[in-house]
Protein backbone atom coordinates (compact mmCIF):
# COMPACT_ATOMS: atom_id res chain seq x y z
CA UNK A 1 0.00 0.00 0.00
CA UNK A 2 1.21 3.11 -1.28
CA UNK A 3 -0.02 6.49 0.72
CA UNK A 4 0.56 9.52 -1.36
CA UNK A 5 2.11 12.78 0.65
CA UNK A 6 0.73 15.86 -0.22
CA UNK A 7 2.90 18.52 0.80
CA UNK A 8 1.12 21.59 2.77
CA UNK A 9 1.94 24.40 0.02
CA UNK A 10 -0.14 21.98 -2.42
CA UNK A 11 -2.85 20.97 0.09
CA UNK A 12 -3.53 25.01 0.66
CA UNK A 13 -3.66 25.81 -2.53
CA UNK A 14 -6.46 23.05 -2.81
CA UNK A 15 -8.09 24.08 -0.50
CA UNK A 16 -8.11 27.73 -1.54
CA UNK A 17 -9.83 26.66 -5.20
CA UNK A 18 -13.07 25.44 -2.74
CA UNK A 19 -13.19 28.19 -0.76
CA UNK A 20 -15.26 31.04 -2.89
CA UNK A 21 -13.05 34.13 -3.36
CA UNK A 22 -16.15 36.01 -1.83
CA UNK A 23 -15.86 34.02 1.78
CA UNK A 24 -11.73 34.56 1.80
CA UNK A 25 -12.38 38.48 1.02
CA UNK A 26 -15.41 39.23 3.09
CA UNK A 27 -15.39 41.54 6.03
CA UNK A 28 -18.12 42.25 9.24
CA UNK A 29 -20.60 45.18 7.94
CA UNK A 30 -19.66 48.60 9.82
CA UNK A 31 -22.41 49.10 12.97
CA UNK A 32 -22.95 52.44 11.87
CA UNK A 33 -24.01 54.29 8.87
CA UNK A 34 -21.17 57.26 9.48
CA UNK A 35 -23.66 59.70 10.61
CA UNK A 36 -21.13 61.82 13.02
CA UNK A 37 -24.25 63.18 15.06
CA UNK A 38 -25.28 59.46 16.18
CA UNK A 39 -23.21 57.15 15.33
CA UNK A 40 -25.21 53.81 16.26
CA UNK A 41 -27.57 54.86 13.72
CA UNK A 42 -27.95 52.74 11.07
CA UNK A 43 -25.73 49.90 9.35
CA UNK A 44 -22.39 49.78 7.02
CA UNK A 45 -22.57 46.81 4.17
CA UNK A 46 -25.48 46.72 2.88
CA UNK A 47 -28.85 48.38 1.67
CA UNK A 48 -32.75 47.20 2.40
CA UNK A 49 -35.12 47.78 -0.95
CA UNK A 50 -38.37 46.34 1.05
CA UNK A 51 -39.89 45.55 4.16
CA UNK A 52 -42.62 43.23 5.00
CA UNK A 53 -43.68 43.21 8.97
CA UNK A 54 -46.34 40.54 10.37
CA UNK A 55 -47.27 42.06 13.37
CA UNK A 56 -49.55 41.28 16.08
CA UNK A 57 -50.53 43.23 18.94
CA UNK A 58 -52.64 43.07 22.39
CA UNK A 59 -53.16 46.31 23.68
CA UNK A 60 -53.48 44.72 27.34
CA UNK A 61 -50.34 43.75 27.92
CA UNK A 62 -48.29 45.40 25.30
CA UNK A 63 -47.29 42.49 23.68
CA UNK A 64 -45.75 42.93 20.14
CA UNK A 65 -44.47 39.82 18.27
CA UNK A 66 -43.66 40.40 14.90
CA UNK A 67 -42.20 38.62 11.83
CA UNK A 68 -39.93 40.97 9.78
CA UNK A 69 -38.64 40.20 6.60
CA UNK A 70 -35.73 42.56 5.54
CA UNK A 71 -34.77 42.25 0.99
CA UNK A 72 -31.54 43.39 1.36
CA UNK A 73 -28.05 43.43 -1.11
CA UNK A 74 -25.17 43.38 0.24
CA UNK A 75 -22.80 46.57 -0.60
CA UNK A 76 -19.38 44.46 0.37
CA UNK A 77 -18.31 40.91 0.35
CA UNK A 78 -20.38 40.43 3.87
CA UNK A 79 -19.02 38.03 6.34
CA UNK A 80 -21.84 39.80 8.79
CA UNK A 81 -23.75 42.84 9.55
CA UNK A 82 -25.65 44.58 12.01
CA UNK A 83 -29.60 45.55 12.20
CA UNK A 84 -31.00 48.02 14.65
CA UNK A 85 -33.52 46.55 16.97
CA UNK A 86 -34.25 46.14 20.87
CA UNK A 87 -36.38 43.41 21.42
CA UNK A 88 -35.71 40.38 22.21
CA UNK A 89 -35.38 37.56 18.77
CA UNK A 90 -35.83 33.92 18.88
CA UNK A 91 -34.22 33.79 15.08
CA UNK A 92 -32.95 34.86 12.47
CA UNK A 93 -32.58 33.11 8.40
CA UNK A 94 -30.92 34.55 6.07
CA UNK A 95 -32.09 33.07 2.74
CA UNK A 96 -33.69 30.31 4.50
CA UNK A 97 -30.43 29.45 6.10
CA UNK A 98 -30.56 29.79 9.86
CA UNK A 99 -28.19 32.21 10.99
CA UNK A 100 -26.25 33.25 14.13
CA UNK A 101 -26.98 36.06 16.31
CA UNK A 102 -25.72 38.38 19.38
CA UNK A 103 -27.04 41.55 20.81
CA UNK A 104 -24.16 44.41 21.43
CA UNK A 105 -24.78 47.86 22.75
CA UNK A 106 -28.17 48.88 23.14
CA UNK A 107 -29.74 48.27 19.98
CA UNK A 108 -27.21 46.79 17.93
CA UNK A 109 -28.23 43.36 16.29
CA UNK A 110 -25.09 41.40 14.76
CA UNK A 111 -26.39 38.51 12.29
CA UNK A 112 -23.71 36.27 11.05
CA UNK A 113 -25.34 34.31 7.96
CA UNK A 114 -24.20 30.56 7.73
CA UNK A 115 -22.28 31.51 4.40
CA UNK A 116 -20.61 34.97 3.71
CA UNK A 117 -23.09 37.68 1.43
CA UNK A 118 -21.02 38.89 -2.17
CA UNK A 119 -21.03 41.69 -2.69
CA UNK A 120 -23.79 42.67 -5.01
CA UNK A 121 -26.19 39.55 -4.10
CA UNK A 122 -30.05 39.77 -2.70
CA UNK A 123 -30.88 37.96 0.53
CA UNK A 124 -33.79 37.62 2.22
CA UNK A 125 -33.30 38.50 5.97
CA UNK A 126 -35.98 37.28 8.37
CA UNK A 127 -36.34 37.73 11.60
CA UNK A 128 -38.52 36.79 14.46
CA UNK A 129 -39.31 38.76 17.50
CA UNK A 130 -41.24 39.77 20.61
CA UNK A 131 -41.45 42.09 23.81
CA UNK A 132 -43.08 45.17 25.18
CA UNK A 133 -41.60 48.05 22.84
CA UNK A 134 -42.70 50.37 25.80
CA UNK A 135 -40.24 48.78 28.50
CA UNK A 136 -37.37 48.77 25.94
CA UNK A 137 -34.99 52.17 26.89
CA UNK A 138 -32.12 53.72 25.40
CA UNK A 139 -30.91 55.96 27.88
CA UNK A 140 -33.74 55.97 29.85
CA UNK A 141 -36.24 56.56 27.60
CA UNK A 142 -39.32 54.63 24.98
CA UNK A 143 -39.95 56.35 21.61
CA UNK A 144 -43.26 53.71 22.00
CA UNK A 145 -45.73 55.93 23.49
CA UNK A 146 -48.79 53.67 25.30
CA UNK A 147 -52.17 55.39 24.67
CA UNK A 148 -55.16 54.00 27.23
CA UNK A 149 -56.53 51.54 24.60
CA UNK A 150 -52.92 50.87 22.65
CA UNK A 151 -49.14 52.17 21.16
CA UNK A 152 -48.03 54.66 19.21
CA UNK A 153 -44.59 54.47 17.27
CA UNK A 154 -43.84 57.83 16.11
CA UNK A 155 -40.57 59.57 17.11
CA UNK A 156 -37.38 61.41 15.79
CA UNK A 157 -34.59 60.53 14.67
CA UNK A 158 -35.17 57.33 16.04
CA UNK A 159 -38.46 54.65 16.53
CA UNK A 160 -38.06 51.88 14.39
CA UNK A 161 -35.60 50.20 16.93
CA UNK A 162 -39.27 50.12 19.34
CA UNK A 163 -40.85 47.99 17.01
CA UNK A 164 -39.35 46.28 13.72
CA UNK A 165 -35.30 45.76 12.98
CA UNK A 166 -33.57 47.67 10.54
CA UNK A 167 -31.29 49.79 8.54
CA UNK A 168 -31.81 52.92 10.89
CA UNK A 169 -30.91 55.59 9.03
CA UNK A 170 -32.53 58.15 6.37
CA UNK A 171 -29.77 57.25 4.06
CA UNK A 172 -30.80 53.46 3.36
CA UNK A 173 -35.17 54.23 2.38
CA UNK A 174 -37.53 51.13 1.41
CA UNK A 175 -40.99 50.47 0.85
CA UNK A 176 -43.38 48.90 3.58
CA UNK A 177 -45.74 46.70 3.86
CA UNK A 178 -47.11 46.63 7.36
CA UNK A 179 -49.53 43.81 8.35
CA UNK A 180 -50.99 44.83 11.69
CA UNK A 181 -53.22 41.57 13.87
CA UNK A 182 -55.29 43.47 17.02
CA UNK A 183 -58.18 42.12 18.45
CA UNK A 184 -61.83 43.02 17.38
CA UNK A 185 -63.13 46.16 18.21
CA UNK A 186 -59.36 47.84 17.76
CA UNK A 187 -57.57 49.65 14.80
CA UNK A 188 -54.10 49.61 13.32
CA UNK A 189 -52.69 52.05 11.27
CA UNK A 190 -49.58 52.74 9.39
CA UNK A 191 -48.45 54.66 6.16
CA UNK A 192 -49.71 54.51 2.83
CA UNK A 193 -52.94 52.88 1.80
CA UNK A 194 -54.98 50.04 3.68
CA UNK A 195 -54.55 47.28 1.12
CA UNK A 196 -57.26 44.97 2.89
CA UNK A 197 -58.98 44.02 6.02
CA UNK A 198 -60.20 40.90 7.31
CA UNK A 199 -61.74 39.16 10.84
CA UNK A 200 -60.97 36.08 12.50
CA UNK A 201 -61.48 34.20 16.17
CA UNK A 202 -61.67 37.60 17.37
CA UNK A 203 -58.55 39.58 15.82
CA UNK A 204 -58.26 41.67 12.74
CA UNK A 205 -55.92 42.54 10.49
CA UNK A 206 -55.04 45.52 9.19
CA UNK A 207 -52.48 45.68 5.81
CA UNK A 208 -51.32 48.54 4.53
CA UNK A 209 -49.04 49.23 2.14
CA UNK A 210 -46.26 52.40 1.64
CA UNK A 211 -45.23 51.92 -2.31
CA UNK A 212 -42.14 54.94 -2.33
CA UNK A 213 -38.93 54.75 -0.33
CA UNK A 214 -39.22 55.74 3.14
CA UNK A 215 -36.67 56.18 5.82
CA UNK A 216 -37.10 53.63 8.56
CA UNK A 217 -37.92 56.62 11.14
CA UNK A 218 -41.40 57.67 8.51
CA UNK A 219 -42.73 54.65 9.87
CA UNK A 220 -45.43 54.78 11.51
CA UNK A 221 -48.04 52.37 13.46
CA UNK A 222 -50.79 53.32 15.39
CA UNK A 223 -53.13 50.73 17.51
CA UNK A 224 -56.24 51.59 19.42
CA UNK A 225 -59.60 52.83 19.10
CA UNK A 226 -59.85 55.39 16.20
CA UNK A 227 -62.88 57.37 14.76
CA UNK A 228 -61.72 57.25 10.93
CA UNK A 229 -62.86 59.72 8.25
CA UNK A 230 -61.92 59.00 4.76
CA UNK A 231 -62.08 60.87 1.11
CA UNK A 232 -60.20 61.50 -2.12
CA UNK A 233 -58.45 64.93 -3.39
CA UNK A 234 -59.67 66.21 -6.43
CA UNK A 235 -57.14 63.95 -8.37
CA UNK A 236 -58.43 60.69 -6.68
CA UNK A 237 -55.67 60.24 -3.91
CA UNK A 238 -57.32 58.94 -0.69
CA UNK A 239 -57.17 60.93 2.44
CA UNK A 240 -57.64 58.55 5.50
CA UNK A 241 -57.38 60.59 9.23
CA UNK A 242 -57.87 59.22 12.61
CA UNK A 243 -58.69 60.45 15.98
CA UNK A 244 -58.38 58.71 19.28
CA UNK A 245 -62.43 58.34 20.58
CA UNK A 246 -60.81 60.19 24.32
CA UNK A 247 -59.34 63.28 22.77
CA UNK A 248 -61.98 65.62 25.22
CA UNK A 249 -61.91 68.80 24.75
CA UNK A 250 -59.39 68.59 21.65
CA UNK A 251 -61.36 66.67 19.69
CA UNK A 252 -63.14 69.19 17.84
CA UNK A 253 -60.42 71.87 17.64
CA UNK A 254 -58.58 68.56 15.98
CA UNK A 255 -60.63 67.42 13.43
CA UNK A 256 -61.89 71.16 12.31
CA UNK A 257 -58.03 71.42 11.80
CA UNK A 258 -56.42 67.56 10.54
CA UNK A 259 -59.96 67.46 8.22
CA UNK A 260 -58.06 70.33 6.07
CA UNK A 261 -55.57 67.89 5.03
CA UNK A 262 -56.35 67.51 1.31
CA UNK A 263 -57.16 71.04 0.86
CA UNK A 264 -53.72 72.05 2.37
CA UNK A 265 -52.18 69.34 -0.21
CA UNK A 266 -53.50 70.92 -3.33
CA UNK A 267 -52.23 74.22 -2.19
CA UNK A 268 -48.68 72.85 -1.37
CA UNK A 269 -48.47 70.88 -4.77
CA UNK A 270 -48.97 74.75 -6.17
CA UNK A 271 -46.02 75.49 -4.11
CA UNK A 272 -43.55 72.47 -3.88
CA UNK A 273 -44.82 70.73 -7.47
CA UNK A 274 -46.98 67.24 -7.36
CA UNK A 275 -47.70 65.09 -4.23
CA UNK A 276 -45.25 62.48 -4.08
CA UNK A 277 -47.03 59.57 -2.53
CA UNK A 278 -49.97 57.56 -2.48
CA UNK A 279 -51.79 58.62 0.21
CA UNK A 280 -53.02 61.55 2.22
CA UNK A 281 -54.55 61.75 6.37
CA UNK A 282 -52.82 62.07 9.70
CA UNK A 283 -53.93 60.64 13.30
CA UNK A 284 -54.30 62.28 16.25
CA UNK A 285 -53.67 59.64 19.28
CA UNK A 286 -54.29 60.47 22.72
CA UNK A 287 -50.51 60.56 23.53
CA UNK A 288 -49.33 63.51 26.62
CA UNK A 289 -46.48 64.65 24.04
CA UNK A 290 -46.87 67.83 22.47
CA UNK A 291 -45.13 67.28 19.62
CA UNK A 292 -46.21 66.39 15.57
CA UNK A 293 -43.97 64.73 13.15
CA UNK A 294 -44.34 64.28 9.19
CA UNK A 295 -44.33 60.39 9.62
CA UNK A 296 -44.80 59.48 5.37
CA UNK A 297 -48.16 59.91 4.31
CA UNK A 298 -49.85 60.22 7.39
CA UNK A 299 -48.74 62.59 10.24
CA UNK A 300 -48.74 62.03 13.91
CA UNK A 301 -50.43 64.89 15.60
CA UNK A 302 -50.41 65.39 19.84
CA UNK A 303 -53.83 66.50 21.36
CA UNK A 304 -51.80 69.70 22.77
CA UNK A 305 -51.30 70.86 19.05
CA UNK A 306 -54.92 71.93 19.32
CA UNK A 307 -55.46 72.85 22.59
CA UNK A 308 -55.84 76.43 21.75
CA UNK A 309 -57.96 75.71 19.00
CA UNK A 310 -57.97 74.97 15.56
CA UNK A 311 -54.56 75.00 13.92
CA UNK A 312 -54.59 74.53 10.34
CA UNK A 313 -50.32 75.67 10.53
CA UNK A 314 -49.12 72.59 11.78
CA UNK A 315 -50.83 70.46 9.18
CA UNK A 316 -49.37 73.00 6.34
CA UNK A 317 -45.75 71.98 8.42
CA UNK A 318 -45.95 68.92 8.45
CA UNK A 319 -47.65 68.29 4.80
CA UNK A 320 -44.94 70.21 3.37
CA UNK A 321 -42.48 67.75 4.64
CA UNK A 322 -43.88 65.01 2.57
CA UNK A 323 -41.90 67.16 0.21
CA UNK A 324 -39.22 68.62 1.80
CA UNK A 325 -38.29 65.70 4.60
CA UNK A 326 -39.93 63.04 2.90
CA UNK A 327 -39.29 62.89 -0.58
CA UNK A 328 -36.11 64.31 -0.15
CA UNK A 329 -34.60 63.30 3.13
CA UNK A 330 -31.36 64.30 5.16
CA UNK A 331 -28.07 62.49 3.93
CA UNK A 332 -27.04 63.20 7.29
CA UNK A 333 -28.64 64.53 10.58
CA UNK A 334 -27.04 67.65 10.45
CA UNK A 335 -28.33 68.53 7.34
CA UNK A 336 -31.73 68.75 9.17
CA UNK A 337 -32.54 72.21 7.89
CA UNK A 338 -33.15 70.97 4.51
CA UNK A 339 -36.59 68.99 6.39
CA UNK A 340 -37.07 71.95 8.94
CA UNK A 341 -36.47 75.47 6.91
CA UNK A 342 -38.72 74.75 4.54
CA UNK A 343 -41.33 73.54 6.48
CA UNK A 344 -41.54 76.20 8.39
CA UNK A 345 -41.35 78.75 5.74
CA UNK A 346 -44.38 76.81 4.60
CA UNK A 347 -46.08 78.48 7.18
CA UNK A 348 -44.96 81.94 6.00
CA UNK A 349 -46.89 81.19 2.75
CA UNK A 350 -49.83 80.32 4.17
CA UNK A 351 -50.11 83.23 6.04
CA UNK A 352 -49.53 85.20 3.30
CA UNK A 353 -51.53 83.11 0.96
CA UNK A 354 -54.41 83.99 4.06
CA UNK A 355 -53.85 87.38 4.62
CA UNK A 356 -52.45 87.09 8.28
CA UNK A 357 -48.85 88.36 7.45
CA UNK A 358 -46.55 87.95 4.54
CA UNK A 359 -43.13 86.02 4.63
CA UNK A 360 -41.52 88.76 4.81
CA UNK A 361 -43.16 90.65 7.56
CA UNK A 362 -42.22 87.23 9.82
CA UNK A 363 -38.99 87.39 8.69
CA UNK A 364 -38.85 90.61 9.91
CA UNK A 365 -40.58 90.06 13.08
CA UNK A 366 -38.91 86.70 14.07
CA UNK A 367 -35.53 88.88 13.43
CA UNK A 368 -36.71 91.67 15.33
CA UNK A 369 -38.11 89.21 18.09
CA UNK A 370 -34.21 88.56 19.91
CA UNK A 371 -31.64 91.07 20.45
CA UNK A 372 -28.06 89.75 19.44
CA UNK A 373 -26.79 88.82 22.48
CA UNK A 374 -30.01 85.98 22.39
CA UNK A 375 -28.26 82.23 22.54
CA UNK A 376 -30.40 81.91 19.88
CA UNK A 377 -28.27 83.29 17.47
CA UNK A 378 -25.43 81.27 18.72
CA UNK A 379 -26.88 78.09 17.02
CA UNK A 380 -25.79 77.21 12.98
CA UNK A 381 -28.73 75.73 11.54
CA UNK A 382 -26.78 74.43 8.82
CA UNK A 383 -25.15 72.53 11.45
CA UNK A 384 -26.82 72.52 14.81
CA UNK A 385 -25.37 69.49 16.86
CA UNK A 386 -27.06 66.86 18.18
CA UNK A 387 -27.81 68.79 21.10
CA UNK A 388 -29.79 71.44 19.13
CA UNK A 389 -31.04 69.57 16.04
CA UNK A 390 -34.94 70.98 16.81
CA UNK A 391 -33.89 74.47 18.33
CA UNK A 392 -36.06 76.70 17.42
CA UNK A 393 -33.22 78.74 15.24
CA UNK A 394 -33.05 75.44 13.05
CA UNK A 395 -36.98 76.71 12.06
CA UNK A 396 -36.84 80.78 12.35
CA UNK A 397 -33.72 81.31 11.36
CA UNK A 398 -33.19 78.54 9.14
CA UNK A 399 -36.89 79.98 7.42
CA UNK A 400 -35.37 83.88 7.53
CA UNK A 401 -32.89 82.11 5.12
CA UNK A 402 -35.18 81.04 2.47
CA UNK A 403 -36.70 84.88 2.54
CA UNK A 404 -33.34 86.30 2.25
CA UNK A 405 -32.66 84.06 -0.65
CA UNK A 406 -35.97 85.24 -2.14
CA UNK A 407 -35.55 88.66 -1.89
CA UNK A 408 -31.66 88.46 -3.52
CA UNK A 409 -32.77 86.42 -6.44
CA UNK A 410 -36.42 87.65 -6.85
CA UNK A 411 -39.83 85.53 -6.44
CA UNK A 412 -39.66 84.20 -10.17
CA UNK A 413 -36.45 81.98 -9.73
CA UNK A 414 -37.33 81.72 -5.88
CA UNK A 415 -40.22 79.78 -6.78
CA UNK A 416 -39.02 78.00 -9.24
CA UNK A 417 -36.36 76.24 -6.69
CA UNK A 418 -38.98 75.81 -4.29
CA UNK A 419 -40.67 73.48 -7.20
CA UNK A 420 -38.20 72.23 -8.95
CA UNK A 421 -35.99 70.85 -6.15
CA UNK A 422 -38.17 67.94 -4.42
CA UNK A 423 -38.59 66.81 -8.24
CA UNK A 424 -35.10 66.84 -8.94
CA UNK A 425 -33.87 65.16 -5.51
CA UNK A 426 -37.62 62.75 -5.77
CA UNK A 427 -37.31 59.90 -3.21
CA UNK A 428 -33.40 60.10 -2.27
CA UNK A 429 -31.33 62.31 0.05
CA UNK A 430 -29.84 65.47 0.07
CA UNK A 431 -27.09 67.99 2.12
CA UNK A 432 -27.41 71.45 2.49
CA UNK A 433 -24.46 72.20 0.04
CA UNK A 434 -26.75 70.00 -2.81
CA UNK A 435 -29.65 72.81 -2.32
CA UNK A 436 -27.20 75.73 -2.04
CA UNK A 437 -25.86 74.58 -5.57
CA UNK A 438 -28.84 73.89 -6.79
CA UNK A 439 -29.94 77.17 -5.59
CA UNK A 440 -26.94 78.95 -7.61
CA UNK A 441 -27.98 76.98 -10.91
CA UNK A 442 -31.32 77.52 -11.26
CA UNK A 443 -30.54 81.83 -10.08
CA UNK A 444 -27.34 81.65 -11.93
CA UNK A 445 -25.93 83.56 -8.66
CA UNK A 446 -23.17 83.06 -6.48
CA UNK A 447 -25.61 82.46 -3.01
CA UNK A 448 -22.14 80.86 -0.57
CA UNK A 449 -21.93 83.87 1.24
CA UNK A 450 -25.80 84.22 1.86
CA UNK A 451 -26.73 81.14 3.11
CA UNK A 452 -22.78 81.62 5.09
CA UNK A 453 -24.07 84.28 6.72
CA UNK A 454 -28.00 82.43 7.66
CA UNK A 455 -27.17 78.95 8.24
CA UNK A 456 -22.86 78.77 9.25
CA UNK A 457 -22.17 81.97 11.12
CA UNK A 458 -22.76 82.26 14.73
CA UNK A 459 -24.25 85.65 15.91
CA UNK A 460 -26.60 87.92 14.89
CA UNK A 461 -26.35 88.66 11.23
CA UNK A 462 -26.90 92.55 9.73
CA UNK A 463 -30.14 93.33 9.11
CA UNK A 464 -29.38 94.41 5.26
CA UNK A 465 -28.42 90.68 5.30
CA UNK A 466 -32.26 89.77 4.82
CA UNK A 467 -33.21 92.95 2.57
CA UNK A 468 -31.88 93.86 -0.88
CA UNK A 469 -31.90 97.28 -2.21
CA UNK A 470 -31.64 95.89 -5.97
CA UNK A 471 -34.62 96.39 -8.38
CA UNK A 472 -36.18 92.81 -8.25
CA UNK A 473 -38.31 91.24 -10.79
CA UNK A 474 -42.00 92.00 -10.63
CA UNK A 475 -43.62 89.98 -8.04
CA UNK A 476 -45.97 87.13 -8.28
CA UNK A 477 -49.87 88.09 -7.48
CA UNK A 478 -50.89 89.13 -4.58
CA UNK A 479 -46.87 89.23 -2.63
CA UNK A 480 -46.07 92.32 -1.07
CA UNK A 481 -43.34 94.91 -2.27
CA UNK A 482 -40.10 94.23 -0.11
CA UNK A 483 -39.07 96.87 2.22
CA UNK A 484 -35.39 98.29 3.85
CA UNK A 485 -33.79 97.85 5.71
CA UNK A 486 -35.53 95.17 8.09
CA UNK A 487 -36.88 95.93 11.21
CA UNK A 488 -39.48 94.53 13.81
CA UNK A 489 -43.02 95.46 11.98
CA UNK A 490 -44.71 98.24 13.60
CA UNK A 491 -47.49 95.48 14.59
CA UNK A 492 -47.06 91.50 15.23
CA UNK A 493 -48.38 89.69 12.17
CA UNK A 494 -51.92 88.06 12.39
CA UNK A 495 -50.64 84.93 12.08
CA UNK A 496 -47.26 85.15 14.64
CA UNK A 497 -49.27 83.34 17.83
CA UNK A 498 -50.83 80.61 15.42
CA UNK A 499 -47.25 79.55 14.36
CA UNK A 500 -45.76 79.94 17.47
CA UNK A 501 -48.03 77.83 18.86
CA UNK A 502 -46.33 74.85 16.60
CA UNK A 503 -42.69 75.57 17.81
CA UNK A 504 -43.61 72.11 19.99
CA UNK A 505 -43.06 70.18 16.65
CA UNK A 506 -39.68 70.22 17.38
CA UNK A 507 -40.05 69.03 21.13
CA UNK A 508 -39.32 65.46 20.33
Amino acid sequence: MHRKVIAPSVLAASLLLVIPASAASSVPGAPGIGDPYYPASGNGGYEVSHYDLRLQYQPKTDLLEGTATLLTTAKQDLSRFNLDFGLDVSEIRVNGVKAKFAKSGTQELEVTPATPLPRGKQSSVVVKYAGKPSEFKVDGFTAWQRTPDGGIAAQEPDSAIWWFPSNDHPLDKATFDVSVNVPDGTQAISNGVLQSQSSRLGWTRYNWRSNKPQATYLATLAIGKFDITTDKTASGLPILNAYSQDLGDNAGAARASVERTGEVAEWLEGVFGPYPFNALGGYVPNVPTGFALETQTRPFYSPRQFANGANVSVVVHELAHQWYGDSVSVDGWKDIWVNEGFARYSQWLWSEKEGEGTAQELAEWAYGLRPAEDPFWQVKPGDPGPENQFHGAVYDRGAIALQALRNQIGDEKFFRILKGWPTERAYGNAKVGDFVRYAEKISNQPLAQLFETWLYTPGKPDASALNTTKKLPAATPGTRTLRSPAAKPAAEPKSWKKISATDSVHDH
